[in-house]
């Protein structure tokens, strides 16, 4: 949760009942992310009327995916299903999660039927990033599928042994593997507040995944710079042949101009791709934790 102060208390009454219906122990685990409203005090006066609330308070805003990792690390459960306050993700769909699951699926995904509530530019962006993230990866990342599923012990346990600090939670979910399946759903408009994902943090958000599960991109930068390195030599050779044939005529300087921006475009390019690598081996190296918990309210 990140200021959702507006949500809290509606996502409780509807899931509530439902929790209940299922006849098993459950806790609600509330990971506050650096909220600015007051987020964190209606939490704890819902603490206050249900203990089986958990409150995980962290020191302050580590992003979406570090706080995805503290709520599974802090759920107790046989499965948990991590999901948004924003209702977004329906608590009416629990009970079919659970239902696979206890048919003996390991990972039971929340695929969306359609993207009708999003912006024509995100369902577009949505639509390549897939395509291009499974081209170059080797491990498949479902479609349409985000971070509300249910995750099995097994998972949970396999999601702690993964050492790395920058995570692309949908790329760890696919690569330890288990048995999954699938449930679709119709994603309803946001509740209350408004996202904070824009243009540029999901551009970031793509990076990451594509950097994250995939070298591809440093081999495109070495077989581009192998085609251009043929082509420059080709090109010194047409070069030899007119100057044998015609004489050292002296030619215009546009296609010089010309071809040292390409090259030099290149060379940059190849450059931010390797930057790209590197600034996540140096994260990794410094191995900093990936959260911080400044109270844990629990039983």
């Amino acid at each position: 949760m990140h200021n959702e102060a507006d949500s809290i208390e509606t996502l409780y009454q509807r899931l509530h009942p439902i929790l209940e219906a299922t006849a098993l122990t459950w806790e609600l685990v509330c990971v506050n992310d650096g909220s600015h409203d007051d987020t964190l005090e209606r939490l704890l006066a819902l603490r206050r009327q249900d203990s089986r609330v958990v409150i995980i308070d962290l020191s302050r805003n580590f992003g979406k995916e570090a706080a995805l990792t503290a709520g599974l690390f802090e759920a107790r459960g046989e499965a948990a299903i991590p999901m948004d306050a924003d209702l977004q993700d329906p608590p009416e769909l629990i009970p079919q999660l659970l239902a696979e699951w206890q048919n003996g699926f390991d990972m039971v995904l929340a695929t969306r039927s359609s993207r009708a509530t999003d912006t024509w530019l995100k369902r577009q962006s949505a639509k390549w990033f897939y395509k291009v993230l499974n081209a170059l990866s080797d491990v498949p990342i479902p479609e349409n599928a985000g971070d509300f599923r249910l995750l099995s012990r097994p998972v949970l346990e396999a999601m702690r042994q993964f050492p790395e600090r920058r995570r692309f939670m949908k790329g760890l979910f696919a690569w330890v593997g288990f048995r999954v399946t699938s449930v679709s759903y119709e994603r309803p408009e946001r509740f209350a507040g408004h996202t904070h994902f824009n243009l540029w943090r999901l551009w970031n958000f793509a990076l990451e995944g594509i950097t994250s599960f995939s070298h591809v991109p440093l081999r495109i930068a070495s077989y581009l710079g192998f085609l251009v390195s043929g082509l420059s030599f080709l090109y010194a050779l047409k070069i030899i042949a007119d100057t044998l044939i015609h004489g050292n005529a002296v030619k215009g300087y546009p296609s010089l101009i010309v071809a040292i921006l390409f090259f030099s475009g290149i060379q940059l390019m190849a450059l931010g791709i390797i930057g790209e690598y590197l600034g996540r081996l140096y994260e990794e190296s410094k191995q900093r934790p990936l959260y911080f918990i400044r109270s844990r309210h629990r039983s």
